[in-house]
């Protein structure tokens, strides 16, 4: 579903969902006479990834961006759907290597790394920097004696602006952004493809923020890396992203080439996001209000699940799910642009 055309994509995809029961205990839904619970974490995403391309995630928190995340790089199975990564169905790669360091799906594991969003809960702090970074080495055989992984860890300290003598240092001797460009370093080790970037700057600073992106982008162009790239800072999605994929309560909503999507955004929640971005030269202008809160993710609303919140809202966005469709080369779930209301 991506805007993209003429290349065969790296990452797709297809009917993505994952489903949660939380439920409390049986003996407690017995007792209180209270059904199952089931939460919709991500229901029915679609998209595909160009080979050296970054497609960033964006929406409120809750809406099921890091769960995406974490289906991607085999954390989470999904409970439908399908993820092909460079022509190799990915969740049947992952499956079979669980406990075979030796299977296609750990090859694919080696392709595929994550990038967690707190820098600070991610690294183990009772390991040395250069036990941290080799880590995946080790994992998956990539390095025999103890001299090539020093050297190979002084390498990639040295690709993410650290010097090879932090290798000694344990994570609490270094800042934020110094623990970032670690994690970077650690995901760089098995010298993978594509890169799943779960709000990698949102627990930095501004200054650091900017350090940590123009790495990665430098990174990107070197090794030719595909990001999907989660993000609740429209500012940093436009600096980094390809294409935009808008999220609301577990389902895609808009999916277009960045400069599309920031010009000319279609669907109403993409413009509520947007209009929330203050802006020097547009003081006075006229901003769609943003109505109401996001509804209970255990009890979404029938239909479009924004049409609480939506100003253009009739009886069929009530009732009836819009699905994705591409109208005017963007790709959008929404009634009221089908019909040409908005």
């Amino acid at each position: 579903m991506s805007t993209t055309t003429g290349h065969q994509p790296l990452v797709q995809a297809h009917d993505l969902a994952k489903t949660f029961d939380v439920s409390p205990p049986w003996l407690n839904r017995v007792i209180e006479r209270k059904p199952r619970m089931l939460l919709h974490a991500v229901d029915g995403v679609s998209f595909s990834i160009e080979k050296g391309k970054t497609l960033a995630l964006v929406g409120e928190s809750g809406c099921g961006k890091s769960t995406v995340a974490r289906l991607l790089v085999g954390l989470y199975a999904p409970t439908r759907g399908g993820l092909t990564f460079d022509g190799q169905d990915a969740q049947a790669a992952f499956k079979a290597s669980e406990g075979r360091a030796g299977s296609s799906g750990a090859a694919l594991r080696r392709r595929i790394q994550m990038i967690f969003q707190d820098p600070y809960a991610s690294l183990n702090p009772r390991w040395v920097v250069e036990d941290i970074i080799a880590e995946p080495l080790l994992e998956h055989g990539l390095i025999d004696t103890r001299s090539a992984r020093r050297e190979r860890v002084g390498e990639l300290l040295q690709s993410v602006g650290l010097s090879a003598l932090d290798m000694v240092k344990y994570p609490h001797q270094f800042s934020g952004g110094q623990r970032q460009r670690i994690s970077i370093a650690r995901a760089l080790a098995t010298q993978p493809d594509f890169l799943v970037c779960d709000e990698p700057t949102s627990a930095l600073d501004v200054s650091v923020q900017a350090q940590v992106l123009n790495i990665m982008k430098n990174l990107q162009r070197d090794r030719g890396l595909t990001y999907l790239f989660i993000s609740h800072n429209l500012a940093v999605v436009r600096h980094v992203s390809d294409e935009v994929g808008v999220m609301y309560l577990g389902r895609l909503v808009e999916l277009a080439d960045k400069q599309i999507l920031f010009a000319t955004p279609r669907h109403p929640y993409t413009r509520m996001l947007l209009d929330a971005i203050p802006k020097m030269h547009d003081t006075g202008r006229a901003r769609t209000p943003v109505q109401g809160e996001v509804p209970n993710p255990l009890n979404p609303p029938t239909g479009c699940t924004f049409h609480p919140r939506c100003p253009h809202a009739n009886a069929r966005c009530k009732a009836e799910r819009p699905l994705m469709q591409k109208i005017a080369g963007v790709t959008v779930a929404c009634h009221a642009v089908e019909e040409g209301r908005i």
